[in-house]
């Protein structure tokens, strides 16, 4: 698990951060995006995907958050 930081981005996205890496992208998707559910598989414009645990309402941003990797954009 990885700590990443997801914040709001100037075109009105969300962009995706992980320190370690250096690692910045556009968030294509996200699994659950509604007033009860947040989070769940994150789709990277870089072909990336990445698991946050889901939370009961949508986060403010920023926000700092433990992430898995599912797949990455050079696998």
């Amino acid at each position: 698990m990885a700590n990443i930081m997801i914040r709001q981005a100037e075109s009105g996205g969300l962009t995706f951060y992980l320190p370690k890496r250096d690692l910045e992208a556009s968030i294509e998707s996200i699994e659950f995006d509604t007033p009860e559910k947040w989070g769940g598989e994150l789709k990277l414009d870089n072909g990336g995907s990445y698991y946050i645990d889901p939370i009961a309402k949508p986060p403010r941003l920023p926000i700092s958050l433990r992430a898995k990797r599912l797949g990455a954009a050079e696998d």
